[in-house]
C-alpha cells in the first residue's frame, strides 16, 4: 500500500497548472458532497432504523474514514470534521426535498468543471490510472487547506 506521501506526489503529478489547482480545490468537496448526497437518498433497510444517522452515506463516509486513519492521524481529523459538516449539510438538503436534484445537478457541473481543468492542465485525471484516487483527492484538497492554516503534515 502507498504511503500518503507517495499519494499526494503521484495526485499532483496531473494537478500542476494553477487552475486545475482552483477548480479542483472547489469541485472535489462538492463531488464527495454530492456522493454523500446521493447515498443518503438511498432508502435504510429497517436494521439501519434502530441505530440513528446510520444509513447508507455514513456507512461510506465511515468506510473512507478508516482509510483515511491508515494513511495519516492529522488527515484523518481534518476530513473527519470535513465530512461531518457535510453529512450535517445534505441532511438539511434532504428536508427540502430537493436532495436528489440538487446532488445531481451539482455533481454534473463540478465533473463538467473537473474534465475542462484536466483539459487545461492537458494529463487525464488520475483515477483513470487507479480508482482510489477519488478517495485521494479530498485529501489533496485537505492538504492545501491545512498549509494555508500553517499545519504541517
Amino acid at each position: 500500500m502507498r504511503t500518503f506521501n507517495q499519494w499526494m506526489d503521484e495526485y499532483g503529478v496531473s494537478h500542476k497548472n494553477p487552475t486545475n489547482q482552483l477548480v479542483h480545490k472547489i469541485c472535489v468537496p462538492l463531488i464527495m458532497l454530492t456522493v454523500i448526497g446521493f447515498l443518503w437518498a438511498i432508502p435504510r433497510p429497517d436494521i439501519f432504523q434502530m441505530i440513528p444517522f446510520i444509513n447508507w452515506a455514513t456507512l461510506f463516509v465511515a468506510g473512507c474514514l478508516v482509510f483515511y486513519f491508515s494513511l495519516n492521524v492529522v488527515m484523518f481529523i481534518g476530513m473527519l470534521i470535513q465530512t461531518t459538516i457535510m453529512c450535517v449539510i445534505i441532511q438539511y438538503i434532504q428536508t427540502t426535498g430537493y436532495l436528489l436534484q440538487f446532488s445531481l445537478i451539482v455533481f454534473i457541473l463540478a465533473w463538467i468543471a473537473q474534465f475542462w481543468g484536466h483539459k487545461i492542465e492537458g494529463k487525464k485525471p488520475s483515477f483513470l490510472q487507479d480508482i482510489i484516487f477519488l478517495l485521494i483527492g479530498p485529501l489533496w484538497v485537505t492538504r492545501f487547506l491545512y498549509k494555508k492554516l500553517g499545519i504541517n503534515i
